[in-house]
């Protein structure tokens, strides 16, 4: 994960292809708490809290990566969860940039 996470989401331009299963696969292994949703086209993790304050603080700190990255979740809030869904719209699938960003997020957990 610390691999990913220090990396950098790169502009994508449109027409690239997704990544295929082969790509995918050592990707996940590095962040085994997320799951490939929808046919491979996002990636997928539930993050849980104390309340929903703690919920919030989380939802904010990852606006802000999201900000830094250029690259934005779809993020389902409820009380004390959060599910976040990262996908790239470009290429109507997966890309190393939704790896970098889930793994940008399980640092952002890990320092909570």
């Amino acid at each position: 994960m610390d691999k990913l996470a220090t990396q950098r989401c790169q502009p994508i331009a449109r027409g690239a292809p997704a990544l295929d299963q082969a790509d995918i696969s050592p990707l996940l292994l590095q962040l085994p708490h997320w799951t490939v949703a929808g046919d491979h086209t996002s990636l997928r993790r539930e993050f849980r809290f104390r309340d929903f304050y703690a919920t919030m603080a989380f939802v904010n700190a990852l606006a802000w990566i999201a900000h830094q990255q250029d690259h934005h979740p779809d993020l389902q809030v409820g009380y004390n969860r959060c599910l976040v869904t990262w996908s790239t719209h470009t290429v109507s699938g997966l890309s190393l940039n939704d790896f970098i960003c889930a793994a940008r997020t399980d640092t952002l957990e890990a320092n909570s």
